[in-house]
Parts: structure tokens; sequence; C-alpha cells
């Protein structure tokens, strides 16, 4: 025999009722079956909303049962023949007619019992298996609806429903020799001992299908539902979740427990007691193989899937007088039990200080005044503490059978949520080692359970999420770069990269739902988006809450760098070219080092020197290693470096000042990189990394422009004011190349101070032969004293600048 349980979606339409024939047609040919089907989808729903509405009174529920009515008739009106239409259509009417008795019978005392609703949902079963096996056996002979009371039969006054195995099993054997070849049995619905209706609860169509399999002893128990299967997370929350082909009962148990909806959890035990074997497949895609449960199943997977629960509140008894008290949890227990309270998780430490349950939210208040209620000489005492209540909470549970005596699951778990700033408030773990249950914030519910799929699913794409302030050339190069590289990303190296968050000095864009912006119309989303403040895109920032999220700040600006201790602080990662915070105060400074590593997150700011070239990440790898940096010696403008390289006195400097403008190589007001200051910033960054402590007023930096070119009042001025000094520019040159040297404005650390100014080199220096807009960087340390480490390179250009950034957008999410 086979069993197969049709869900209220499989049976809920005529078209989808239809689609069962075939299907079952082609069982029959080698196997006796056995049909359980559900309510039509909906139905029971709206039976028990025409019960919350006569229970206050609202005559409403008489149009509910008007609607249902209306919809039974339509259905077997279109499925069954003419000539039993009126029969069945007089027994649709008997079942909702009584129905309606019920309701106003509990409309009257404004009160239901637990007999009043098995009568009122129970109709659902009804209706569907009478029109269901009407059409069936139309269609095909010996067709045999079976009255499940007659077989499942429960304890006494017991709710929810306590199935007697054995008393049942005798009576299915009994009817056994009846069943034809087909037979139809409504879910859901049992009896007493007795023979009082009773039902087994929501999903518990599930539970009759698996106990008629295991009474029957069926050879296979197939669900069949609206979904493929079983899937590695919910596919609501993690677009990229897969189906799961086959698992043990044991792991489906505990998928089931944790939320995965497609399976009802006590239906789970009747099959395996008997070995039968569960196959959940898609009535709506009858092809594909679906998920397959059986005993003692493994394979190389240590997490089979993980499991998610909203909607949960966490109890927190806790008191000095609990250590070592007998009984103390069992009064816990026991009070929560006799309010028919479901406990979800349970964690207690070791101290014995304090003991947490969580438990559904709709049952917290209940729950909150019996705990008190039970201990309340204990709390008027002070030998413990009221309750503690936390709402808004969810439960993530990994599930998997390999996980058992696996080193680093648990690490690997808590890295996850950690490196993404998520706390884990409670942690449960059975001996089993077959689940791990962590209670988070249900505001980052979507957020982790991405995250750990990805993490524990080696073949899942990751994707990164970034957020961009900036769109100069720089930040247009690295939007190219990011829009050519997407898709080899995606295919060779699993990462899917996406711009979630722009934004220029005026406006930003972020789009509904999270939705990544296409780069090739970046300009066009930028243009219609709202306006911008750095408040505002921080919030939204926090506001989506997406896992792997990376902040770019590609500008210069000093209001946006102070914004990076609050993102470090969400646990978001920052790459940036602006070296603003990176040389504000030592304390900041620091902050922002201690920030990354209390919030796990990363502030790289590789570009803030020599732009593309790995100069920071050299001397961290250096100073790691334990290396120690005696002396540093630069070339770290490459702008300066351009205007030494191509002034020779045949065109005025001024000139070639506002040929680096036009090319790109300075900034739009000159005088910025002009003033030297830009080179402070960078050997005090790299004095910084080699462990020293500098603020920006310990550094001696000497200017070689003239003060009345600094402070013209615009660019047109200074331009001017630079053209008078025309001289002393053509003197420096001639007096350099006198010596058979070059100009270069050096950058130099050493013993604990930095300095910056021209110098003249000879031909034999490393910095003589530097050709255009180049860098370099000297490091002389214990290991490199007689030669130095030499970084030498392009240190300049929109596109050198964002190939930087973008490298460090890869270490970032090459770490998560």
């Amino acid at each position: 025999m086979l069993v197969l349980k049709f869900g209220g979606t499989s049976v809920g339409t005529v078209d989808s009722i239809k689609s069962l024939l075939p299907l079952i047609e082609t069982y029959l040919n080698d196997h006796q079956v056995l049909v359980v089907v559900s309510a039509m989808s909906g139905v029971t729903n709206q039976f028990m909303q025409a019960i919350d509405l006569a229970e206050n009174g609202n005559t409403e529920y008489k149009k509910i049962l008007q609607e249902l009515e209306v919809k039974h008739l339509t259905a077997s009106g279109e499925l069954i023949d003419k000539e039993n239409q009126s029969v069945i259509a007089d027994e649709i009417k008997r079942i909702l007619f009584d129905v309606g008795k019920v309701l106003e019978g509990i409309s009257a005392l404004r009160e239901s019992t637990p007999n009043a609703i098995h009568q009122v949902t129970a109709a659902g079963e009804d209706l569907s298996s009478l029109i269901i096996s009407t059409y069936f056996r139309e269609k095909i002979t010996e067709t045999f609806l079976i009255d499940p009371r007659l077989i499942i039969t429960c304890s006494e006054n017991q709710e929810p429903a306590d199935v007697l195995m054995e008393d049942s099993r005798e009576k299915a054997m009994k009817v056994l020799p009846q069943l034809p070849k087909l037979s139809i049995c409504p879910g859901f619905i049992a009896a007493d001992e007795k023979g009082k209706l009773m039902t087994l609860g929501r999903g518990g169509s599930d539970y009759t299908a698996a106990l008629l399999a295991n009474f029957f002893e069926a050879k296979k128990l197939e669900i069949w539902t609206d979904v493929d299967g079983l899937m590695t997370a919910d596919p609501r929350l993690v677009p990229n979740a897969h189906l799961i082909d086959t698992l043990s009962y044991e792991e489906a148990l505990e998928l089931s427990h944790f939320g995965a909806k497609v399976l009802y959890p006590p239906s789970i035990q009747p099959a395996m007691a008997k070995d039968i074997p569960i196959q959940i497949k898609n009535t709506f895609n009858q092809t594909n193989a679906g998920t397959t449960i059986i005993r003692g199943y493994r394979d190389e997977f240590m997490v089979r899937g993980i499991s998610s629960v909203k909607n949960i509140s966490m109890l927190n008894l806790k008191g000095a007088s609990m250590v070592g008290i007998p009984y103390f949890s069992y009064r816990l227990f026991q009070t929560l039990s006799e309010q028919k309270i479901n406990i979800i998780l349970i964690t207690q430490a070791s101290s014995e200080h304090t003991i947490c349950v969580a438990i559904e939210t709709k049952d917290q208040i209940r729950a909150e005044k019996a705990i008190n209620k039970t201990f309340a000489y204990e709390i008027e005492s002070k030998k413990i503490d009221p309750v503690e209540v936390e709402n808004g909470l969810a439960i993530i549970a990994l599930v998997g059978s390999n996980m058992k005596n696996q080193v680093g699951i648990s690490g690997q778990l808590f890295s996850t949520l950690g490196q993404n700033g998520i706390s884990a408030i409670a942690i449960a773990q059975g001996s089993s080692e077959r689940n791990i249950s962590v209670v988070i914030d249900q505001k980052n519910l979507t957020k982790s359970i991405n995250s750990l799929h990805e993490s524990f699913f080696e073949d899942e794409v990751k994707r990164i999420n970034l957020f961009m302030i900036g769109v100069g050339n720089v930040g247009k190069a690295l939007l190219n770069q990011i829009k050519k590289q997407q898709e080899f990303l995606l295919k060779e190296h699993l990462l899917d990269l996406q711009i979630i968050g722009l934004a220029n000095s005026k406006k930003m864009a972020f789009l509904p739902e999270s939705k990544p912006i296409d780069l090739n119309i970046w300009e066009k989303c930028l243009q219609d988006g709202e306006t911008f403040s750095i408040d505002s895109f921080i919030s939204r920032m926090e506001e989506v809450n997406l896992r792997n999220s990376i902040f770019l700040d590609v500008t210069a600006s000093k209001e946006i760098a102070g914004s990076y201790v609050e993102i470090l602080r969400k646990s978001i990662s920052i790459a940036t070219p602006n070296k603003i915070a990176a040389t504000s105060s030592q304390t900041n400074f620091l902050k922002l080092k201690e920030f990354e590593r209390k919030y796990k997150a990363q502030y790289l700011f590789e570009t803030n020197v020599c732009a593309g070239l790995p100069v920071i990440s050299t001397l961290r790898d250096l100073v790691k290693s334990g290396d120690r940096i005696h002396k540093i010696e630069a070339v770290l403008s490459g702008t300066l470096n351009f205007l030494f390289n191509n002034y020779d006195g045949s065109d005025t400097f001024s000139s070639i000042v506002k040929r680096a403008k036009d090319e790109g190589y300075s900034e739009p007001d000159p005088r910025l990189d002009l003033s030297g200051e830009d080179v402070m910033r960078k050997i005090l960054i790299l004095a910084r990394e080699s462990g020293y402590e500098l603020e920006m007023d310990d550094i001696n930096g000497e200017s070689f422009v003239p003060e009345n070119c600094m402070n013209a009042n615009d660019t047109g001025s200074f331009f001017n004011e630079l053209e008078k000094e025309e001289k002393q520019f053509k003197k420096l040159y001639e007096e350099a190349r006198n010596q058979g040297s070059k100009i270069r404005y050096v950058a130099t650390f050493e013993n604990g101070s930095a300095t910056t100014k021209l110098k003249f080199v000879s031909n034999d220096h490393p910095f003589y032969h530097l050709e255009g807009s180049d860098n370099i960087v000297l490091f002389f340390t214990d290991r490199y004293s007689d030669q130095p480490l030499v970084v030498k390179g392009a240190g300049a250009g929109a596109e050198v600048t964002a190939s930087g950034i973008f490298a460090d957008i890869m270490k970032i999410s090459s770490a998560n």
C-alpha cells in the first residue's frame, strides 16, 4: 500500500483536484492506494474566523458559511456528474447546517468549547473528502471513503489529542480487509474512546496520513504540497536556498520542529517507527523528485538545513536562592505545562543562577503571570527576581546528523554571526549534537540566516552589499570596474557584488526592498533619488540590515569621515581613500582600531597612501611578522612628482600645474596638493601603522610655494600669483640641474619624527628615476637594514585608486 496525503493547496481548486486523477491512476497500476486529503485551501482559516466572530456575537459568521457553501457547491458542480450532484449538494448543505447550529450556540454563549471547535473545523475535511471521493468514484471504480473516526482513537478529554496507538491499530486491522484498490480519507479528524469527535491540530492531516501508513504498514508515505520539498532554509528569507534531496528522520524532525512548515513534526514519528520512507513532493511540479526521508541517511554535508522560528519571547528567572534548590525547574515547567504553553528552547547556566525558556510570543503574558504567581513567595521575600521578559526575538537552528563530534561548527556559527554584528541572546545544543539553536533579535533574522547559509553551504554564492558615497572621477572608475567584474566574480569566485546604496553630495539612491542598483543606469537612479545627508544614509544602511555590508567613502569629506565610528559600531566594514579619519587625532585613530576589533568589522584605507600600491598592507605584514621599522623615506605625491618630472623651464610652472589639473593628476584646487598637507597626512599614516603615536602637529612640513600664492582668494587668482613667481621655480630647477639632480618632495620618518620637504636627489638615489606620477616608498627595518624594501609604482590617477579600493573590497569579502 502507498499512502498519499494532499494538502489544502493541492485540493484548493477544481483544476488542482482534476490534476490528481492521472497521478493516482499511475500509482494504481502497481499499488493499493490510500489518499488522505486536507480541507480546501483557506477553508479551515475561514471556519476559525467564523468561530471568533460567533464568540463576539458578530453575525458575520453567517456570511462566511454562505461563502463556504458557494465554494463547495461550485466545486462539486464542476467535478461531479449531474446525476450525483443533488445528493452531494444536499450533503454539503447538511454539513454546513450542522456547523451553523454549533456557531449559533457559540454566539449565544459568547464562548467556544473544545468540542464545538472540533465540530466546526472538522467540517472542512469532511467537505473536501466528500467531493473528492465522489469525483474519483465516478472516474475510477472501487473507491472507498474511510471515516477516520472509526480508526484513529484518542484519549478522552485530552487536549491536544493524544492518539492511542494500539487501540487505533486494532481498529485499522478490522477495516483493512474492506479497503479496495483506492480509498479516500479526510485528514485532521479522529474520535475519543467514546466516539466523540476530536481533531489532531493544525497540520493534522500529515499526522493522519502517517498514522494510517503506520497502521497499514505502507510501503511509502508521500506528502504532496505546493513546494518541491524541504529546503536548506526558508526560501522566503533566503533566495538561494535549495532543495534537500534526502535526509534522515531525525534531521527532518529537527527541521520541522524549528519552522520548516512543509512537514508537521508529529507525523514523522509514526513513519519512523515502521521504517516507512516519507517523500515530500510538489503537486504543481510532479516530475520533481522532492525530498526523501529515511532512516540513518548521511552524506558529506555537516549542516543539512537552517530553520528559523519568529515571534519568540524569552522568560528569564534568576536569583541567588535558586542555586542548589531541588524542584525549582520542576515548578517552572509544571506551571507552563498547566497553562498548556509549549517550551521551544531551554537554557540554564551551570551556576544555576538563571534559567531561561523560549516560548511563542502569543503565550508570553499568560506565562509571565503564571510564573510570577507560582513563585510569589520567593519574589516577595527577594529570594528571586520577578520573571524577566524579552520580546521581539527569533530562533535559528542549524541541523545535521554529521555535526556530531565535528570540531568547529559552533565556532563557525558564532564567528559568522559576530562578523555581521549579530549577538546571540541564548544558546542551546542537545547531547545528540544534531541541532544548535541560537536566540537572536528578530530584526536580524534575515541577515543572520542568509549569512549562515552562505557560510555553511560552500558552493553558495556570497552576496556582498556595497553602500557607496562619492561618484567623482575615482567613484565613477570604481563603479565601472565593479560592473565589468561582476559576472567574472560571480562565475569564478561565487561572489555577488551589488551596490545597494549610492550617493553624491546632493542625492542618494536606495531602491525598494533593498534591490541592487543597475550599474548601467546608476546616474538616473541617483538623479531620481532623495536628498542626501550622511545621517539619512547611515539610517538607511541600518534599516536594510544586510549581511556582508561594506561602506565605501570615495570622498574627501570631513563630515563623512567623522561617521566611521558609528558605522563600525553597526558591524559594517569600511573601505576608503579618504585620509581624514586615519589622520585625525591619535585618540580617534585608536578608537577606530578598537571598534574594528570590538564589532568584527574592518577599516581598510590602503588607498590613503600611494593610490593602489600595496604600501600599507606591506607595512602591516612587516609589523605583524615581528619586524621593526627604523626609517621610512618616500615620495608620496603623484601630483608633485608629475609637476617636477614635467617642469624643465621651457613652459612656466603655472602652466604645468594647469596641465596636472586638466589631466586629473591634481585636486580641482591644486593648492591642496602644493601645500604638502596631503604628503604630511600620508607619512603620518605610515608612522602610525609602524606602531608610533603621532599627531599632525608633530610633523615638520616645509612648503615650497610662496604664501601669496597659497592665500589667493580663488583658483584663478592662485594661478595669476603662481605666474608671477616663475623666476623662483626656474631658479630652483636650474639649481637642481646644475648639481646633476632632480627635485623631489620627500617625506621622511626616522627616530619617531617626521618631515616633508623638497630635496635634490642625485642619479644614484632610487628617487632619481621616478617617472610620471609614480610614487616610491623605502622601508628600512631590522630585516631590511642594508637594502630597503622598496614599493614603487603609479601613485595617482582615478583608475589605480579605484583598483586599490576594489582590492580592499575583495579583502573584506574574503575575510567575512
